[in-house]
């Protein structure tokens, strides 16, 4: 076969595959499609397919394939990432600045520092510390990883819980996004590469002056004609990014950050996330997938992941749980909005995916945060429905 007729067998598992283990078991409460395809990229990686049927992983995702696949998923991500960035509401933070600061500093402080006590303990062992990193580099991107909140799947899960339009999901909404400027802001100071500090200064006094440009035309136009420019801007955002030594999606959430989300319809800008979710995410998914590996013992990596996930819950509803004291919030309500404050998702896999481009982890380690992202975003659900009808 070519590698056209190779690269749709691809495709073809890529889609069909998640969505008939989705549909055919109803995993829709406890695993929505998002989180299947998750798991279905990591099956079908080198990990578990590779070791399986080595003969059929080599035979579908040869290199041309693999190359092929990445392309897909880089703009896919970058698009995600963006419109992550519109979604920032900081004039509602704001607003509310006291309540917002206090319960997303210690909803991130918390994991963070119990993140960073898991890797600590990670580099007692070998095989986890990429070969590019510095201790103080590996130590604080775990700490940041366990303190993640994934905004994008957080507003999927609070419109399946239907909350994301009510005051409590509202006010969830401006503790993650004050959450995600931070998260991004601590990826750009472990990325930060001494040898490039000079291409990293040029690409941050171009982004604000041609930010300021952006911002001023995006004003003028009308909203048809913004759609497309914002695209632009994505693709010269991620390019100066990663030309700096930072990466490309650093410069992809700056790009979506810069933005107002009332440039743009709300509902388009939704269904926008969504179809990006259905048509190019699950490649990103795959590809993620294929970067798995269990070098030092499938045992070592799942309780590495076990690790993680524990002191990222425990960390977030720890935070939580302070800060509703602090605040006098009724009773019930920080044990919900911890919950969801941990969901992990895309978001943490993406940085794990940075994390790793830049060899401040092992494969190894980032199989293991895999693994934590999953377990986190299966556990939402199951656990704040409940408590969301005892709320009510």
């Amino acid at each position: 076969m070519n590698t056209t007729e190779i690269f749709l067998i691809a495709m073809l598992i890529i889609f069909s595959l998640p969505w008939l283990v989705w549909r055919v078991f109803n995993t829709d409460y406890f695993a929505p499609l998002v989180v299947v395809q998750i798991i279905m990229g990591i099956l079908l990686g080198p990990g578990v397919l590779g070791k399986w049927s080595p003969e059929y992983y080599q035979f579908v995702f040869t290199p041309a394939v693999v190359q092929s696949l990445n392309g897909i998923a880089w703009w896919a991500v970058m698009l995600f990432v963006m419109i992550a960035g519109v979604e920032l509401d900081l004039a509602q933070a704001w607003k509310h600045r006291r309540e917002s600061g206090i319960t997303a500093g210690l909803a991130l402080g918390s994991p963070l520092l119990l993140g960073c006590g898991a890797a600590l303990v990670l580099l007692q062992f070998p095989g986890w510390m990429g070969p590019l990193a510095q201790h103080w580099q590996f130590v604080l991107g775990i700490g940041m990883a366990c303190a993640v909140t994934a905004l994008p799947i957080l507003i999927l899960l609070m419109e399946k819980l239907e909350i994301l339009r009510h005051p409590l999901g509202q006010r969830i909404l401006r503790y993650a996004s004050l959450d995600d400027i931070a998260i991004w802001g601590v990826l750009a100071l472990i990325l930060m590469d001494w040898s490039r500090i000079g291409k990293q200064v040029v690409f941050l006094i171009a982004f604000v002056v041609l930010g300021w440009g952006f911002r001023r035309l995006m004003a003028w136009l009308q909203e048809r004609d913004r759609w497309y420019v914002s695209l632009i801007w994505l693709a010269a955002c991620g390019f100066g990014a990663d030309w700096a030594g930072l990466h490309y999606m650093v410069g992809a959430f700056l790009a979506g950050a810069i933005m107002d989300a009332h440039w743009f319809d709300q509902d388009k800008l939704d269904q926008l996330r969504h179809h990006v979710l259905l048509v190019m995410m699950p490649v990103f998914f795959l590809s993620t997938g294929l970067r798995t590996n269990w070098a030092v013992g499938g045992a070592e990596v799942f309780a590495a992941a076990a690790l993680l996930l524990f002191v990222s819950v425990a960390g977030k509803l720890i935070g939580v749980r302070i800060a509703g004291r602090v605040l006098g919030w009724a009773p019930g309500e920080a044990s919900v909005i911890g919950w969801l404050l941990q969901t992990k998702a895309l978001i943490m896999i993406i940085f794990a995916n940075i994390l790793l481009d830049k060899q401040v982890i092992t494969s190894e380690t980032f199989t293991a945060l895999l693994l934590m992202a999953v377990a986190s975003t299966m556990l939402t659900v199951p656990v704040v429905a409940p408590r969301m009808s005892a709320h009510r």
